[in-house]
């Protein structure tokens, strides 16, 4: 496997709901890096920017608005094959068809309340990344415990 980095988000509801640190545990315990980390309340054009890919769509005009509805904690991880990892922790986009132990599987209400998004692929992550952080809001940094890993 390969180092990468991927972008989350824990959405509005997430936020509002408390589960920031539930969910950022999820993340650690996996053995995921956080390398960014930020709340923010994100503007309309950042928001159309994110679902761009959706624009033609009958939802994304309620994507925009939701996800600019309140704070959004947006997380830069850093991992061997973190990006599909990170979609194993995450679950379906769908909570109903999400498995038992993943975060929609677990907290999610619905599709469009679902928790948390992260990236898809690799040029996914790369120009979600971009797009949410400037590289000076990125650390790299040295976890105590990396000489205790297999390489």
């Amino acid at each position: 496997m390969t180092l990468e980095r991927t972008f989350i988000a824990i959405k509005p509801d997430g936020v509002q709901r408390g589960l920031v640190g539930e969910i950022l545990l999820r993340f650690e315990r996996k053995g995921f890096k956080l390398v960014g980390l930020k709340q923010l309340i994100p503007s309309r054009e950042l928001a159309e920017k994110h679902y761009g890919v959706h624009r033609e769509r009958p939802f994304f005009s309620g994507l925009v608005d939701f996800i600019t509805s309140g704070p959004i904690v947006a997380m830069v991880w850093e991992g061997e094959g973190v990006i599909l990892g990170a979609r194993k922790l995450i679950g379906a986009t769908k909570p109903l068809e999400a498995e038992p132990g993943t975060i929609r599987g677990d907290l999610a209400v619905d599709i469009g309340r679902n928790v948390i998004h992260g990236s898809d692929g690799i040029e996914t992550a790369n120009f979600e990344i971009g797009l949410w952080f400037k590289s000076s809001e990125l650390n790299d940094w040295n976890p105590a415990d990396h000489c205790w890993r297999v390489e």
